[in-house]
């Protein structure tokens, strides 16, 4: 799984910088989505597989620090991602004709730049959270990777400025971007719903189907992990949902956008041609 998650996204950015018609705003956070993506599932598996070659569960406590930061950073940054991707199939459909100057180059290297600042900023102010707790020594988790929520349960108090981090990450990991793509798609319904011919409706839509499905996929696993541990306290439950987001939605993604986008699979089709 982890090697055809890599070689999926690894042959979509491949596509998207070879390809010229590709060197759009949408393709452009796809190819920084799956770049996302590889980062996101090589914070964890190789690190599981080593583990399990060498028959070892013991991490360091910088270890722990470092997995922790890079898994939060690559994690926050697909979220951004989803987001943009969301407000530029709006601006497409609901302002086409301005889309190319709305969605300019500067803008797109803005929001991206925007989007890593941000993941940074998250993963310190986590860190820091973590740092002002003692040090933990033989802890064990029940997960196959440093879980930021399990590390965080471990605390028994409850500071003030432990709350301020935690509603913040909340905000950024999920209200603002919820929020954004629900507001995206309400606007997208409503001008496709206002097209009176169904084959220009069917268009329309078409050009966001892959995003959507990437969005339920992402957002799906994710909240189920956590509504999952809120009401199961299995911790073998809690692994299994862990696989799900960070394992197996990395993997689909390059699937969802390959099979329902004409250009990309084209795209792809010349990609291997060349290569084999």
């Amino acid at each position: 799984m982890y090697l055809v998650t890599v070689l999926g996204n690894l042959l979509i950015i491949l596509a998207v910088s070879s390809d010229y018609h590709l060197h759009t705003p949408m393709y452009f956070f796809l190819s920084s989505l799956s770049l996302a993506d590889i980062g996101f599932i090589s914070t964890t598996v190789p690190k599981m597989i080593v583990n399990l070659l060498n028959h070892s569960r013991v991490m360091s406590y910088g270890g722990y620090l470092k997995q922790m930061s890079v898994f939060i950073i690559f994690g926050c940054m697909d979220d951004l991602l989803l987001t943009m991707m969301a407000y530029d199939r709006f601006v497409a459909i609901c302002h086409p004709l301005h889309y190319s100057v709305i969605m300019n180059p500067h803008l797109c290297g803005f929001l991206l730049l925007l989007s890593l600042l941000i993941s940074l900023l998250v993963s310190q102010l986590q860190n820091l959270n973590v740092l002002n707790f003692l040090y933990f020594k033989d802890i064990e988790i029940s997960n196959f990777f440093c879980d930021p929520s399990q590390l965080l349960n471990l605390t028994c108090s409850e500071t003030f400025s432990s709350t301020i981090v935690k509603c913040f990450v909340f905000a950024i990991f999920g209200f603002i971007p919820i929020s954004g793509i629900f507001f995206s798609y309400y606007k997208i319904i409503s001008s496709i719903l206002r097209i009176s011919s169904s084959s220009g409706k069917y268009k329309a839509f078409s050009t966001c189907g892959s995003h959507l499905a990437v969005v339920c996929v992402f957002y799906g696993t994710g909240l189920g992990v956590y509504l999952g541990s809120a009401v199961s306290h299995s911790p073998r439950t809690g692994a299994v949902a862990s696989v799900m987001y960070t394992v197996v939605t990395p993997m689909l993604n390059p699937f969802i956008y390959s099979l329902q986008n004409k250009d990309l699979k084209n795209s792809l089709r010349r990609l291997c041609s060349r290569l084999f």
